[in-house]
């Protein structure tokens, strides 16, 4: 098949929607599929252009295999709801331009958080005349609305919620990432035969066991005898609060504990550390994302964080599923919902309240407590990601669809 895809995220930029797709791809052309990816110049997420790229209107490379066309973008930080706004509209906008410089493909596929990357791909696939497929991976605008950042019943939130019924129903096809996102594309009238769940997923190369790095810890003047890490997006979904609040509770000079990455949210969570006088808290910035195996190998327990809010019992954050390849203990400090009965059900992790500073500290201290536990929920933990998350399989699953939607 020849691929359009879609997307406002990836590589070098590392966070999960840039990573999903580029894993994606990778596969898809290495099964023998052509794909053309339209995306921005790389700037996730504080605004700031990558080395190597220019801000320009049109970039293309190879990724992999990968024909990437890189458009020109409004560079903002990941943060400010009319600057973000900008930024989504603006990349809509210029995404459909550098759509002419695609050969027709066989199917269009545009992928959220945000749906007006979804509504470029809605109008790229008119002036194709192809089907369009929508990955949803985020249940947009409700998260915003979750958040605080858009007011529930306004106007903007109204316009939104009408743009999501109908990419739901333009699209020919629409991919989920969870259980509970295919329930809801399917309340909004969308027929289930229409609606494929294909989850997040690891790259079985890059996500597994390794010994730990503990020059890269001295490095970061990192010490501690038991090191706890929060790793990816230190955004306002997160509740990362709560991990300082339970540092303090511990008050163990022996517990250190590590923010790895950046977003939205960092300068606040920083700027408390430092308030608090939490002198075991230490935050490493952006890094590469081939250097992150390492630091999951070189952490004792690794931290899953959502906020206590009724729209986060319907993700699966795609860490996960990377945690438990790399074999490392996880505790998941979620609300009740489809990632509570996953972890749970598979006894993969220690599942907690979300925004519950005294049962965090707790978990972090039984499992610095009792290893054997510790070593015992983290092998199975990898036995469960390899046997049914792998990504090449959710590549497979997904190109499936394509090829139905297409026919």
């Amino acid at each position: 098949m020849r691929i359009l895809f879609l997307t406002h995220y990836f590589p070098p930029e590392v966070n999960a929607p840039a990573n999903r797709v580029h894993e994606h791809a990778r596969a898809w052309v290495q099964s023998g599929h052509q794909v053309t990816v339209i995306t921005g110049v790389p700037n996730h997420p504080r605004g700031e252009l990558f080395g190597g790229y220019e801000n320009r209107w049109l970039q293309e490379e190879r990724i992999d295999g990968v024909r990437v066309l890189r458009t020109w973008m409004y560079l903002t930080a990941n943060e400010g709801f009319v600057r973000r706004t900008a930024n989504y509209v603006a990349f809509m906008l210029t995404a459909i331009l550098a759509s002419f410089r695609a050969e027709r493909p066989d199917i269009v596929v545009a992928t959220s958080p945000q749906f007006f990357c979804g509504i470029a791909g809605a109008v790229v696939a008119v002036l194709k005349r192809r089907p369009f497929v929508l990955e949803v991976r985020d249940l947009w605008p409700e998260s915003v609305v979750a958040l605080g950042q858009l007011r529930r019943g306004s106007l903007p939130a109204r316009l939104l919620e009408r743009v999501e019924r109908w990419l739901y129903h333009r699209a020919r096809g629409v991919v989920v990432v969870t259980r509970a996102f295919a329930r809801h594309v399917a309340r909004s009238g969308v027929a289930e035969r229409k609606i494929a769940l294909v989850y997040n997923g690891i790259d079985g190369e890059l996500w597994r066991p390794r010994a730990a790095a503990p020059a890269l810890l001295a490095r970061h003047g990192i010490g501690g005898e038991f090191r706890v890490g929060y790793v990816g997006t230190l955004g306002l979904a997160h509740g990362l609060m709560t991990v300082l609040e339970a540092a303090q509770k511990l008050a163990d000079p022996r517990v250190h504990f590590v923010f790895v990455g950046d977003g939205a949210d960092r300068a606040r969570i920083e700027h408390e550390a430092k308030q608090r006088g939490l002198a075991n808290v230490h935050f490493t910035g952006l890094l590469p994302r081939a250097e992150v195996p390492d630091w999951l190998a070189s952490l004792d327990v690794l931290l899953v964080m959502l906020r206590d809010l009724p729209v986060f019992e319907t993700v699966i954050p795609s860490k996960l599923f990377e945690f438990a390849a790399m074999e490392r203990p996880v505790i998941l400090s979620a609300p009740h919902g489809e990632v509570r009965e996953m972890v749970e059900g598979a006894d993969v992790g220690l599942a907690i309240d979300a925004e519950d500073a005294a049962q965090l500290a707790s978990a972090i201290d039984a499992l610095r407590r009792d290893p054997e536990r510790a070593r015992a929920i983290a092998a199975r933990a990898r036995v469960w990601a390899e046997s049914g998350f792998r990504r090449e399989l959710q590549a497979e699953r997904m190109a499936r669809f394509f090829e139905e939607c297409a026919a």
